[in-house]
């Protein structure tokens, strides 16, 4: 039960533990939902009652909206949902269904926010008229289930699968293009001897070009100065081309294929602790712990320094994801595997679930894709991760924020559970 943070009696907000923030803004968000859900119920009865005998207002909308202080197209909105989640009353005083009971259930329950309810309801507009009843309460119940762990992108991605399920021939096919696109590029030299450059690639072409240029035009990271990269994104491409020509030019190889090399010197037993610092190709240093997370992706040079840092032994790099693993890894997981998360396998890093340092194999079933933002919050929060009996990544958040630790799985990378389908 969460507390009144206005009285008194409570403790202040800073002494309260991560775990007992968690649950207050846990317990405010089901109240917000289910507070949310109660309004659309009242609305619904002003509606079947008739504004115009209530209030003499001309629709529901326009006296909510004047009721919220709030525009005709927000008060819209909030009518919309509500109408599709609650039970309505026909002119003779019979009760008509709603048009989504499962998802009308669960947000007055405080398991979802509008935030879900909206693109469920969105879905079962889409669903062909040809559909059973039976084929779409199952298809709703499902994305209601998928919507209490999940994301709103994820929902979504599943109600596509499903309606790719229902309506499997789609929309009816647009004439082809009588003429056929080809790859084009234009290299302009102006008079101050600059180039202009413009034109179109076929997908391989430019998803080569994509991945080749991503690594090189992400952000440079605050120096010393602290001052933040301020290029925009198109000046970020543009110096990226250029240092990917200027390598294509210079030696055989174009980024994109090995992952980072890195000379590790530290010592072992500080690596496995994660105490102390590690020093980065004998340049910058890192925590530890930084160090066993990058080491997870990256050829392993072991540095052997004396008493006084001089270095006794250079070992040879040791490659821990071969290219042909890392392959697989793509097929099996898609992207990043962590929930929730859309980011492509090109800007990922393989994870060991049992750390290198700690004795890890390099095996498919040792190994997750994660990109840099989760990489590093499974090196640094409890979040777990452990590979399923079917070979899936699963991740376990901690208690702060699911009490019943649920394990969870990246539903945009899966597909969805099948909808029941007709005998």
């Amino acid at each position: 039960m969460s507390r009144n943070l206005s009285t008194q009696e409570s403790p202040p907000l800073w002494r309260l533990s991560g775990r007992e923030l968690a649950d207050e803004v846990r317990a405010r968000l089901e109240a917000l939902w289910r507070l949310d859900a109660e309004l659309g119920q009242l609305l619904v009865e002003v509606d079947s009652r008739g504004v115009s005998e209530l209030y003499g207002y001309g629709s529901t909308a326009a006296w909510f909206a004047h009721m919220g202080r709030m525009s005709r197209a927000e008060a819209k909105k909030h009518l919309d949902r509500a109408r599709g989640l609650n039970p309505g009353r026909s002119i003779d005083g019979t009760e008509t269904p709603a048009a989504a009971p499962a998802t009308g259930a669960a947000a007055l329950a405080g398991e979802i926010g509008p935030h879900h309810t909206n693109r469920v309801l969105l879905f079962l507009k889409k669903i062909p008229a040809n559909v059973s009843e039976e084929d779409r309460n199952s298809a709703e119940k499902i994305l209601v289930e998928l919507a209490r762990q999940a994301t709103p992108h994820e929902v979504d991605k599943a109600a596509d699968e499903i309606l790719a399920r229902m309506d499997q021939d789609g929309k009816e096919p647009k004439d082809p293009d009588p003429t056929e696109r080809k790859p084009e590029l234009r290299v302009r030299q102006r008079k101050d001897g600059w180039f202009d450059i413009d034109g179109q690639l076929d997908p391989i072409t430019g998803t080569r070009l994509s991945t080749i240029l991503d690594p090189l035009s992400t952000p440079r990271p605050a120096g010393e100065d602290k001052w933040p990269d301020l290029r925009s994104t198109s000046q970020r491409y543009g110096e990226a081309f250029g240092e990917a020509i200027a390598m294509l030019a210079n030696v055989p190889d174009v980024p994109g294929g090995d992952r980072a090399q890195l000379v590790v010197t530290v010592g072992l037993n500080d690596l496995k602790s994660e105490l102390g610092t590690a020093c980065l190709d004998m340049v910058s240093e890192l925590t530890a712990t930084e160090t066993r997370m990058l080491a997870c992706d990256c050829q392993i040079i072991p540095a052997v320094l004396g008493s006084k840092g001089e270095p006794l032994d250079l070992g040879r790099a040791k490659r821990l994801v071969t290219p042909a693993l890392r392959k697989a890894l793509i097929i099996r997981d898609g992207g990043c595997a962590f929930p929730g998360c859309h980011r492509k396998p090109r800007h990922c890093d393989a994870h060991h679930v049992i750390e290198w340092a700690h004795g890890g194999r390099t095996v498919l079933r040792n190994l997750v894709l994660l990109c840099s933002a989760h990489h590093r919050l499974l090196h640094s929060s409890p979040w777990t991760v452990h590979i399923a009996e079917d070979g899936i990544p699963t991740f376990v958040p901690p208690d702060y924020v699911d009490p019943l630790r649920s394990p969870r799985r990246n539903n945009l990378h899966h597909p969805a559970p099948k909808a029941r389908s007709q005998p």
